[in-house]
């Protein structure tokens, strides 16, 4: 360390007050500033012997580019950009604060910033991309809640800015993206009631428009195929998100004839309707009925019984979208930039084993007389 140190000092002292630049590490390191350039920059065409090399050089002559001088010889301002969307159903969940920080303290790691800005319209989302484009602002962005044909993928591919979908989307091409196999928990969320007694198993899917729901309600019939179980149209209620939407989607499917014993969600925030409505009807969750569901929201621990879900590591999509979306930024192709996560199941005590059959329980539901929704329920 003594060593280092005195080089360092002598490296200073030797050059005076004259700030160290580009050229200085091109000398030191025997190699062209082009190279340096490059390899202070993280482009993926240099060695890692020759990256090693320059940043050992840099170290010694304590150099640090001038950040705008940078962005004008490079073109890129070494930023990442992420416009929060806070009309979203979830716009203000707690997890939003563990994402936004991984994104942020991965991209420092990197020498990188985040460029966060917000929208309130799906207008407002294309109107804020174009001025953070036009402006510099950011080098390329991260795109979350992909829709299956998404204006925002199709603004930046016409403008050839890098991006990373935090999901996938039905036109794959130039995607880079991180994604969690939502189809493999449900699917898993089918087999896992099935498991259990359950024969007539609904699907409450998320926003009609999102990609996942696709992906999620595919899941859930490859469940059913599994287990022998004949897919059934009746079952299954679509673009359900909050919980007032969720309690009147579960309304609407134990009013069948034949009602289901056990339900999958697609979103915790929905789910948690359920629990409202069997207070209301006298059914007891993880016994009269049950029910799986996906998001691991925190409310999902506190409601009573606790709810069965698959959970979501935020904190490392954040860090890994944006440790993607640098590498796309700096030429990586996007078809090499494609990871996929699986969901954790977390096992509570809302799925339990068949107590009642459809037919048992339609009598039971019969004799509570499902009746107009509360003003709890509203709520």
């Amino acid at each position: 360390m003594a060593k280092k140190a005195t080089r360092r000092r002598g490296a200073a002292a030797d050059r005076g007050s004259k700030r160290t630049t580009i050229d200085d590490v091109a000398a030191l390191s025997g190699l062209t500033k082009g190279t340096v350039s490059r390899a202070l920059n993280g482009y993926p065409d240099i060695s890692p012997p020759t990256r090693v090399k320059v940043e050992k050089a840099a170290r010694i002559l304590d150099y640090s580019p001038l950040s705008q001088a940078q962005a004008i010889k490079t073109g890129i301002v070494r930023s990442i950009g992420f416009v929060l969307q806070t009309y979203a159903h979830d716009a203000h969940r707690p997890f939003l604060a563990s994402f936004l920080s991984a994104l942020s303290e991965t991209a420092t790691d990197e020498g990188w910033t985040l460029t966060l800005a917000t929208s309130d319209s799906d207008d407002g989302t294309i109107r804020t991309l174009e001025w953070l484009v036009k402006e510099r602002k950011a080098d390329g962005f991260i795109l979350p809640r992909t829709l299956t044909r998404d204006p925002r993928i199709d603004f930046l591919r016409g403008e050839d800015v890098p991006f990373v979908l935090f999901g996938r989307t039905s036109d794959s091409t130039g995607c880079a993206w991180y994604d969690i196999l939502g189809e493999l928990a449900m699917e898993g969320a089918v087999q896992r009631l099935f498991g259990l007694g359950h024969r007539r198993i609904a699907f409450v899917n998320g926003g009609i428009n999102f990609h996942y729901s696709r992906l999620r309600l595919r899941g859930y019939r490859e469940g059913l195929g599994k287990c022998g179980i004949r897919f059934d149209e009746a079952l299954v209620r679509s673009g359900v998100l909050t919980a007032p939407e969720g309690a009147a989607a579960a309304r609407s499917l134990l009013s069948l004839r034949s009602p289901p014993t056990a339900f999958v969600f697609a979103v915790d925030s929905a789910a948690l309707g359920l629990y409202r409505l069997a207070e209301g009807l006298g059914l007891t969750i993880g016994k009269e009925i049950s029910v799986v569901s996906y998001d691991g929201i925190p409310e999902g621990a506190l409601v009573r019984p606790p709810l069965t879900t698959y959970s979501v590591d935020r904190k490392k999509a954040g860090a890994r979208l944006a440790k993607l979306l640098i590498n796309r930024i700096r030429g990586e192709s996007p078809e090499n930039l494609r990871e996929f996560e699986r969901a954790v199941l977390v096992e509570r005590e809302s799925d339990g084993s068949v107590t009642l059959d459809s037919e048992q329980l339609a009598a039971r539901l019969r004799q509570a007389v499902l009746r107009q929704p509360s003003k709890k329920e509203k709520n």
